[in-house]
């Protein structure tokens, strides 16, 4: 069975707004492109992307090639080609179709992700915030990555608001990136 991995980028104080990284605008390009460079390194762990529609949306109008009205720097290209060409499976209630290599998955949530679960490749990767929150609480994901950015936000949304019982996790590994930011990541203790 092939595991479902799960990360995002974090601040220290817990926020996980997309805006709120990175930090320093001096230190800017050297935040973006390590943490561009750790997200590829994520994201080629696994061979399909599980998004709720919110994040579809946003990586979907960020990072689909053959749609793409502007130019983004060119250290970004190895994460751009990378998602572009990955398949990505969409939970929604509400698209009634999905295009960028996507399937939509309907139905009960937890055997969709089973069934994907059972399929045959390296790994299953999601982010984003309200799916990994109905996964946490179905006890489907194997693997948290929270990519620590040095930075306070004192706002926006965090991370398993409304958990309804504690996830005990077992620390597996540590990589500080040259931003200053730290990836941890954590198995469940099951």
């Amino acid at each position: 069975m092939r595991p479902l991995l799960y990360s995002i980028n974090v601040t220290l104080d817990g926020c996980v707004h997309h805006n709120a990284i990175p930090a320093d605008p001096v230190l800017q390009e050297e935040q973006l492109r390590a943490t561009h460079r750790h997200a590829t390194e994520s994201i080629a762990r696994a061979d399909a992307l599980l998004f709720g529609r919110v994040t579809y949306q946003m990586m979907e109008g960020a990072w689909r090639l053959a749609t793409r009205t502007s130019t983004p720097p060119e250290w970004t290209e190895p994460f751009a080609r990378t998602i572009d060409a990955m398949q990505k499976y969409v939970v929604s209630s509400t698209l009634e179709r999905v295009e960028w290599n996507s399937d939509l998955v309907r139905g009960d949530l937890a055997e969709a992700v089973e069934k994907l679960k059972q399929q045959p490749g390296k790994a299953l990767l999601t982010g984003g915030v309200k799916l990994p929150l109905a996964l946490a609480e179905l006890g489907l994901i194997d693997e948290y990555e929270f990519v620590m950015q040095p930075r306070l936000a004192g706002h926006g949304p965090s991370l398993f608001g409304g958990l309804s019982r504690y996830v005990e996790l077992k620390p597996i590994d540590r990589i500080e990136l040259s931003s200053g930011a730290v990836a941890l990541r954590y198995v469940p203790r099951r």
